[in-house]
Protein backbone atom coordinates (compact mmCIF):
# COMPACT_ATOMS: atom_id res chain seq x y z
CA UNK A 1 0.00 0.00 0.00
CA UNK A 2 0.91 3.57 -0.85
CA UNK A 3 -0.24 7.27 0.77
CA UNK A 4 -1.78 9.51 -1.24
CA UNK A 5 -3.55 12.95 -0.23
CA UNK A 6 -7.10 13.12 -1.48
CA UNK A 7 -10.19 15.41 -1.83
CA UNK A 8 -13.83 14.58 -2.43
CA UNK A 9 -15.06 17.97 -2.71
CA UNK A 10 -13.94 21.33 -3.89
CA UNK A 11 -13.16 24.03 -1.20
CA UNK A 12 -10.37 24.83 1.24
CA UNK A 13 -7.25 23.03 1.87
CA UNK A 14 -9.00 21.20 5.14
CA UNK A 15 -10.85 19.16 2.50
CA UNK A 16 -7.41 17.31 2.32
CA UNK A 17 -7.12 13.85 4.21
CA UNK A 18 -4.21 11.43 3.50
CA UNK A 19 -5.54 8.24 1.95
CA UNK A 20 -4.36 4.59 1.17
CA UNK A 21 -4.04 3.71 -1.91
CA UNK A 22 -2.90 0.04 -3.99
CA UNK A 23 0.51 1.11 -5.93
CA UNK A 24 -0.49 1.26 -9.70
CA UNK A 25 1.18 -0.57 -12.47
CA UNK A 26 2.46 1.17 -15.41
CA UNK A 27 0.69 0.89 -18.64
CA UNK A 28 2.44 1.62 -22.60
CA UNK A 29 4.18 4.57 -22.05
CA UNK A 30 3.81 5.08 -18.55
CA UNK A 31 6.39 4.75 -15.47
CA UNK A 32 6.08 4.36 -12.31
CA UNK A 33 7.92 6.89 -9.69
CA UNK A 34 8.50 6.26 -6.13
CA UNK A 35 8.48 10.76 -5.07
CA UNK A 36 11.29 11.95 -3.18
CA UNK A 37 9.70 15.55 -2.51
CA UNK A 38 6.88 16.92 -4.11
CA UNK A 39 6.36 20.65 -4.94
CA UNK A 40 3.66 22.76 -3.55
CA UNK A 41 2.26 25.40 -6.30
CA UNK A 42 -0.33 28.38 -6.09
CA UNK A 43 -2.71 26.28 -9.06
CA UNK A 44 -2.79 23.41 -6.15
CA UNK A 45 -5.28 25.29 -3.95
CA UNK A 46 -6.89 26.85 -6.93
CA UNK A 47 -7.60 23.65 -8.56
CA UNK A 48 -8.95 22.23 -4.83
CA UNK A 49 -11.24 25.36 -4.21
CA UNK A 50 -12.90 24.65 -7.58
CA UNK A 51 -11.29 27.90 -9.72
CA UNK A 52 -11.77 25.76 -12.84
CA UNK A 53 -14.71 23.30 -12.16
CA UNK A 54 -16.64 24.49 -15.05
CA UNK A 55 -14.07 24.48 -17.73
CA UNK A 56 -11.91 21.32 -16.37
CA UNK A 57 -13.97 19.59 -13.74
CA UNK A 58 -11.77 16.85 -11.48
CA UNK A 59 -13.18 13.45 -10.51
CA UNK A 60 -13.35 12.97 -6.96
CA UNK A 61 -11.84 11.53 -5.55
CA UNK A 62 -9.10 14.29 -6.81
CA UNK A 63 -5.60 14.36 -5.83
CA UNK A 64 -3.39 17.77 -5.72
CA UNK A 65 0.09 18.48 -7.01
CA UNK A 66 1.76 18.84 -10.62
CA UNK A 67 5.29 18.47 -9.60
CA UNK A 68 8.02 16.28 -7.83
CA UNK A 69 11.05 14.34 -8.67
CA UNK A 70 11.76 11.22 -8.05
CA UNK A 71 12.97 7.27 -8.78
CA UNK A 72 11.42 5.48 -11.53
CA UNK A 73 10.63 1.52 -10.22
CA UNK A 74 8.94 0.20 -12.88
CA UNK A 75 8.34 0.63 -16.64
CA UNK A 76 5.28 -0.07 -18.64
CA UNK A 77 5.20 -1.38 -22.15
CA UNK A 78 6.75 0.62 -25.14
CA UNK A 79 9.21 2.47 -22.84
CA UNK A 80 12.12 2.57 -24.23
CA UNK A 81 13.83 6.09 -23.34
CA UNK A 82 13.71 5.52 -19.48
CA UNK A 83 15.28 2.78 -17.35
CA UNK A 84 14.39 1.57 -14.02
CA UNK A 85 16.40 3.56 -11.05
CA UNK A 86 16.53 6.40 -13.27
CA UNK A 87 16.31 9.97 -11.28
CA UNK A 88 13.42 12.06 -13.38
CA UNK A 89 11.80 15.31 -12.88
CA UNK A 90 7.78 15.01 -12.82
CA UNK A 91 5.49 18.00 -14.04
CA UNK A 92 1.93 16.68 -14.68
CA UNK A 93 0.71 19.60 -16.33
CA UNK A 94 -0.32 17.32 -19.74
CA UNK A 95 -3.71 16.26 -17.45
CA UNK A 96 -3.37 12.81 -19.19
CA UNK A 97 -5.08 10.20 -17.62
CA UNK A 98 -3.57 7.61 -14.99
CA UNK A 99 -4.24 4.47 -12.96
CA UNK A 100 -8.02 4.58 -12.69
CA UNK A 101 -8.86 7.36 -15.06
CA UNK A 102 -7.58 9.99 -12.53
CA UNK A 103 -5.17 12.89 -13.06
CA UNK A 104 -1.64 12.27 -12.04
CA UNK A 105 -1.43 14.18 -8.86
CA UNK A 106 1.79 14.14 -7.37
CA UNK A 107 0.29 14.16 -3.77
CA UNK A 108 1.02 11.13 -3.34
CA UNK A 109 4.14 8.67 -2.90
CA UNK A 110 3.97 6.53 -5.81
CA UNK A 111 2.92 8.18 -9.23
CA UNK A 112 2.26 6.26 -12.24
CA UNK A 113 2.70 8.96 -15.13
CA UNK A 114 3.16 9.40 -18.82
CA UNK A 115 6.60 9.49 -20.19
CA UNK A 116 5.67 12.75 -21.68
CA UNK A 117 5.04 13.82 -18.67
CA UNK A 118 8.87 13.19 -17.26
CA UNK A 119 12.23 14.26 -18.02
CA UNK A 120 15.18 12.86 -16.82
CA UNK A 121 17.08 14.57 -13.61
CA UNK A 122 20.22 16.20 -14.27
CA UNK A 123 22.78 14.57 -11.42
CA UNK A 124 23.95 18.37 -11.31
CA UNK A 125 20.47 19.10 -10.04
CA UNK A 126 19.72 18.81 -6.44
CA UNK A 127 16.57 16.89 -5.20
CA UNK A 128 14.81 19.84 -3.71
CA UNK A 129 16.16 21.80 -6.94
CA UNK A 130 14.22 19.25 -9.37
CA UNK A 131 11.22 19.41 -6.89
CA UNK A 132 10.79 23.08 -7.41
CA UNK A 133 11.43 23.47 -11.09
CA UNK A 134 8.15 22.24 -12.18
CA UNK A 135 4.77 24.65 -12.80
CA UNK A 136 6.62 28.15 -11.75
CA UNK A 137 10.22 27.87 -12.88
CA UNK A 138 8.40 26.20 -15.78
CA UNK A 139 6.18 28.77 -16.34
CA UNK A 140 8.76 31.65 -16.09
CA UNK A 141 10.85 30.24 -18.64
CA UNK A 142 8.01 29.97 -21.04
CA UNK A 143 6.94 33.62 -20.79
CA UNK A 144 10.51 34.48 -21.88
CA UNK A 145 10.65 31.78 -24.45
CA UNK A 146 7.36 33.54 -25.87
CA UNK A 147 8.95 36.78 -25.95
CA UNK A 148 11.70 35.56 -27.85
CA UNK A 149 14.15 37.61 -25.62
CA UNK A 150 17.70 38.03 -26.75
CA UNK A 151 20.72 39.92 -25.35
CA UNK A 152 19.38 43.34 -27.23
CA UNK A 153 16.02 43.07 -25.11
CA UNK A 154 15.46 45.43 -21.54
CA UNK A 155 12.90 43.40 -20.13
CA UNK A 156 10.49 44.42 -17.22
CA UNK A 157 9.64 41.59 -14.92
CA UNK A 158 5.95 42.06 -12.84
CA UNK A 159 6.39 39.68 -9.65
CA UNK A 160 10.24 39.71 -9.98
CA UNK A 161 10.76 37.56 -6.53
CA UNK A 162 8.06 35.58 -6.87
CA UNK A 163 8.41 31.91 -8.04
CA UNK A 164 7.39 32.18 -11.93
CA UNK A 165 9.06 36.32 -11.86
CA UNK A 166 12.36 34.72 -10.92
CA UNK A 167 12.44 32.31 -12.85
CA UNK A 168 11.62 34.52 -15.97
CA UNK A 169 14.37 37.14 -14.50
CA UNK A 170 16.91 34.24 -14.64
CA UNK A 171 15.73 33.23 -18.23
CA UNK A 172 15.99 36.59 -19.33
CA UNK A 173 19.37 37.51 -17.91
CA UNK A 174 21.17 33.84 -19.39
CA UNK A 175 20.10 34.72 -22.39
CA UNK A 176 22.10 38.16 -21.92
CA UNK A 177 19.15 40.64 -21.43
CA UNK A 178 19.07 43.67 -19.01
CA UNK A 179 16.17 42.87 -16.70
CA UNK A 180 14.42 45.36 -13.92
CA UNK A 181 11.86 43.60 -12.25
CA UNK A 182 9.55 44.80 -9.76
CA UNK A 183 9.49 43.64 -5.52
CA UNK A 184 8.99 44.66 -1.95
CA UNK A 185 12.27 46.37 -0.62
CA UNK A 186 12.86 43.22 1.05
CA UNK A 187 13.71 41.24 -1.73
CA UNK A 188 15.40 43.39 -3.77
CA UNK A 189 18.81 42.30 -2.77
CA UNK A 190 17.35 39.03 -3.67
CA UNK A 191 16.68 40.45 -7.60
CA UNK A 192 20.26 41.62 -7.53
CA UNK A 193 21.86 38.46 -6.84
CA UNK A 194 19.42 37.34 -9.94
CA UNK A 195 21.28 40.25 -12.19
CA UNK A 196 18.27 42.09 -12.12
CA UNK A 197 17.39 46.02 -11.32
CA UNK A 198 15.20 46.10 -8.34
CA UNK A 199 12.11 48.59 -8.51
CA UNK A 200 9.44 48.78 -5.40
CA UNK A 201 6.14 47.72 -6.71
CA UNK A 202 4.45 50.43 -4.73
CA UNK A 203 5.91 53.20 -6.14
CA UNK A 204 5.61 54.83 -9.06
CA UNK A 205 6.19 51.42 -11.54
CA UNK A 206 6.06 54.04 -14.92
CA UNK A 207 8.62 56.58 -13.90
CA UNK A 208 10.50 54.50 -11.96
CA UNK A 209 11.49 52.15 -15.05
CA UNK A 210 11.49 55.43 -17.35
CA UNK A 211 14.40 56.47 -14.86
CA UNK A 212 16.33 53.19 -15.52
CA UNK A 213 15.40 52.79 -19.30
CA UNK A 214 13.37 52.04 -22.28
CA UNK A 215 12.29 48.70 -22.41
CA UNK A 216 11.54 46.27 -24.89
CA UNK A 217 9.07 43.22 -23.72
CA UNK A 218 7.82 42.84 -20.49
CA UNK A 219 6.42 39.63 -18.35
CA UNK A 220 3.72 39.92 -15.73
CA UNK A 221 3.67 37.49 -13.39
CA UNK A 222 1.53 39.09 -11.25
CA UNK A 223 -1.64 40.29 -13.24
CA UNK A 224 -4.05 42.98 -12.96
CA UNK A 225 -4.53 46.14 -13.84
CA UNK A 226 -1.73 48.10 -12.24
CA UNK A 227 0.84 45.89 -13.74
CA UNK A 228 -1.37 45.89 -17.32
CA UNK A 229 -1.41 49.77 -17.45
CA UNK A 230 2.17 50.18 -16.47
CA UNK A 231 3.13 47.61 -19.34
CA UNK A 232 1.11 49.37 -21.97
CA UNK A 233 2.89 52.75 -20.94
CA UNK A 234 5.91 52.05 -21.02
CA UNK A 235 6.27 49.59 -23.91
CA UNK A 236 7.20 51.15 -27.43
CA UNK A 237 5.26 50.38 -30.79
CA UNK A 238 6.59 46.56 -31.48
CA UNK A 239 6.83 45.73 -27.99
CA UNK A 240 6.35 42.43 -26.82
CA UNK A 241 4.55 41.84 -23.76
CA UNK A 242 3.17 38.34 -22.06
CA UNK A 243 1.57 37.39 -18.78
CA UNK A 244 0.76 34.54 -17.14
CA UNK A 245 -2.09 35.68 -15.59
CA UNK A 246 -5.88 35.95 -17.02
CA UNK A 247 -6.31 39.31 -15.94
CA UNK A 248 -4.99 41.09 -18.87
CA UNK A 249 -7.65 40.27 -21.30
CA UNK A 250 -6.68 41.73 -25.02
CA UNK A 251 -3.84 44.46 -23.65
CA UNK A 252 -1.45 41.46 -23.71
CA UNK A 253 -0.55 37.87 -25.10
CA UNK A 254 -1.58 35.33 -22.25
CA UNK A 255 0.60 31.75 -22.02
CA UNK A 256 -1.63 28.89 -21.31
CA UNK A 257 -1.18 26.82 -18.23
CA UNK A 258 -2.52 23.43 -19.28
CA UNK A 259 -0.44 20.68 -21.63
CA UNK A 260 2.92 22.65 -21.55
CA UNK A 261 5.32 19.88 -23.90
CA UNK A 262 7.99 18.70 -21.91
CA UNK A 263 10.72 20.11 -23.61
CA UNK A 264 10.28 23.12 -22.14
CA UNK A 265 10.68 21.09 -18.96
CA UNK A 266 14.06 19.82 -20.10
CA UNK A 267 15.10 23.65 -21.05
CA UNK A 268 14.37 23.89 -17.38
CA UNK A 269 16.30 21.60 -15.92
CA UNK A 270 19.17 22.37 -18.40
CA UNK A 271 19.60 25.88 -17.61
CA UNK A 272 19.68 24.82 -13.56
CA UNK A 273 22.35 22.28 -14.50
CA UNK A 274 24.41 25.02 -15.99
CA UNK A 275 23.84 26.77 -12.59
CA UNK A 276 21.84 29.05 -14.46
CA UNK A 277 18.54 28.69 -12.56
CA UNK A 278 18.14 28.07 -9.15
CA UNK A 279 14.93 27.65 -6.96
CA UNK A 280 14.92 29.08 -3.72
CA UNK A 281 13.14 26.81 -1.09
CA UNK A 282 11.12 27.89 1.78
CA UNK A 283 10.43 24.67 3.98
CA UNK A 284 10.16 21.61 3.68
CA UNK A 285 6.84 19.38 5.24
CA UNK A 286 5.94 15.79 5.68
CA UNK A 287 2.96 14.89 3.08
CA UNK A 288 0.33 14.37 5.95
CA UNK A 289 0.49 18.38 5.71
CA UNK A 290 -0.26 18.72 2.83
CA UNK A 291 -3.51 21.12 3.63
CA UNK A 292 -1.04 23.01 5.95
CA UNK A 293 1.54 24.01 3.04
CA UNK A 294 -1.75 25.09 0.39
CA UNK A 295 -2.99 27.46 3.59
CA UNK A 296 0.42 28.92 3.37
CA UNK A 297 0.64 29.02 -0.45
CA UNK A 298 -2.73 30.54 -0.60
CA UNK A 299 -1.70 33.46 1.89
CA UNK A 300 1.29 34.43 -0.30
CA UNK A 301 4.74 35.98 0.87
CA UNK A 302 6.42 32.51 1.27
CA UNK A 303 10.32 33.58 0.22
CA UNK A 304 10.60 30.16 -1.87
CA UNK A 305 8.92 27.00 -2.98
CA UNK A 306 7.15 24.82 -0.02
CA UNK A 307 8.22 21.59 -0.63
CA UNK A 308 6.51 17.94 0.69
CA UNK A 309 8.22 14.67 1.46
CA UNK A 310 6.54 11.80 1.51
CA UNK A 311 6.63 9.47 4.34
Amino acid sequence: MSKRIVYHQYGNPDVLHLDDEIVASPGRDQVLVRNELIGVNPIDWKLVAGFFQRTDPAPFPGTPGWASTGIIEAVGAGVTAFSVGQAVIVDSRARLAVTSGSRAGTFRQYLVVDTRQIVPRPPEVGVEQAAGLPSSAVAGYSMIHHLGVTEDDTVLVHGAAGGVGSAAVQVAVARGARVVGTASPDNHDYLRSLGAHPIDYRADIVNAVRAFGPITASADAVGGAASVSATVALLPLGGRAVTAWGDAHSEAARIPWVAHPNDELHQVATLAARGQLTVRIADILPLADAAAALKRVKAGHNRGKILLRPE
